[in-house]
């Protein structure tokens, strides 16, 4: 009976260390470039007629921006995160 309840509970660790590790996320630097690509998608998909867009930084580094209408953007990527080869 222990070996039982001992076995479901190591599969359970590991299944939720494995869905942690796959859904937690970090967030991530952003460019201006992105930035303004980003805000005026946001405009055209949305109609929004706002003119200032305010940066949002975490830890110095430049995360995302919020739309004068409200609208807000962060980057975020996985912690596990391996960039594409090229």
């Amino acid at each position: 009976m222990l070996k039982i309840i001992v076995t479901t509970l190591w599969t359970c660790l590991v299944i939720y260390g494995a869905w942690y590790f796959t859904s937690a996320k970090q967030y991530a630097p952003l460019t201006l470039k992105e930035a303004k690509i980003l805000w005026k998608i946001h405009q055209r998909r949305s109609g929004c007629g706002g003119n200032k867009m305010r940066r949002i930084k975490h830890k110095n580094m430049f995360i995302g921006f919020q739309c004068s209408c409200g609208y807000r953007y962060i980057k975020k990527q996985p912690i596990i995160y391996k960039p594409p080869k090229i």
